[in-house]
């Protein structure tokens, strides 16, 4: 078993690097929730010379459209959406600083090849637990795209939030190919 891992975000490059496939870690501070059509909009914001809605340079995005809140929580269930939707995007935002992305399941070549190239990784999240993971959540708050609804982007502050490195910066997956 191996020891779980404590980052806190924004991550350095050394810290994502030590990192192996398989590796247990525990997120604390800010994390930004973002889905496909929210990396759609980052990226044509990059391409236009407009600056974005965070600072990508050691960021952390989980790729997540949590429910609306029930009264007296700060979100709703906030489980991880599959990954490979924002398969299109990644490589862009990985080659500008971005360190870590939070989803499920498999990451096409060019994420994998970014990954290696920019020393970032992608961590997997439990599917299905939405509501388990909406705990480790302690604030939120839409900073972009507020017209995408539960699809904008986000300012969230997680506590201990699990998860796993599925792909690291080596070339190492936990997935079989």
């Amino acid at each position: 078993m191996n020891d779980i891992k404590k980052l806190q975000p924004p991550l350095a490059e050394a810290d994502v690097r030590s990192l192996k496939a398989g590796d247990q870690v525990l997120i604390t501070g800010v994390v930004y929730a973002a889905r496909d059509m929210a990396h759609k909009r980052l990226c044509e914001s990059i391409d236009a010379g407009n600056g974005l809605p965070f600072e990508l340079e050691g960021a952390v995005i989980y790729f997540v459209g949590p429910t609306p809140a029930r009264p007296g929580r700060v979100i709703g269930a906030a489980g991880p959406t599959t990954s490979s939707r924002m398969d299109a995007f990644s490589p862009r935002l990985i080659a500008k600083g971005l360190r870590a992305m939070v989803g499920k399941g498999y990451r096409g070549a060019e994420v994998r090849d970014a990954l290696k190239e920019y020393g970032a990784v992608h961590l997997s999240a439990i599917g299905g637990a939405g509501a388990l993971l909406s705990k480790h959540i302690v604030a939120a708050e839409v900073i972009a795209c507020e017209d995408l609804g539960t699809e904008a982007v986000r300012k969230v502050r997680v506590v201990d939030f699990p998860a796993v490195v599925a792909y690291d910066c080596h070339g190492n997956s936990v997935y079989k190919e």
